[in-house]
């Protein structure tokens, strides 16, 4: 297992459902954890390299309809 992290900005401040979204991503194979930023412009994901892509992780998280730049 390779743990990366890395950081996607978003555009508008998180609603619950956003936040909701957000808790049901753990159960995708490969996600490890998220965490909105103090500031919450940014969200910080912890996924497995040698199972997904940065790119993959960006399609999980625009498919559960999260604003990002």
């Amino acid at each position: 297992m390779t743990k990366v992290q890395t950081t996607f900005k978003l555009y508008r401040t998180l609603s619950d459902h956003d936040l909701t979204q957000i808790s049901r991503i753990h159960g995708v194979y490969g996600m490890l954890s998220t965490r909105v930023q103090p500031t919450g412009d940014e969200i910080l994901v912890e996924y497995d390299a040698s199972s997904l892509s940065q790119k993959e992780v960006r399609g999980v998280l625009e498919a559960r309809g999260l604003p990002l730049t």
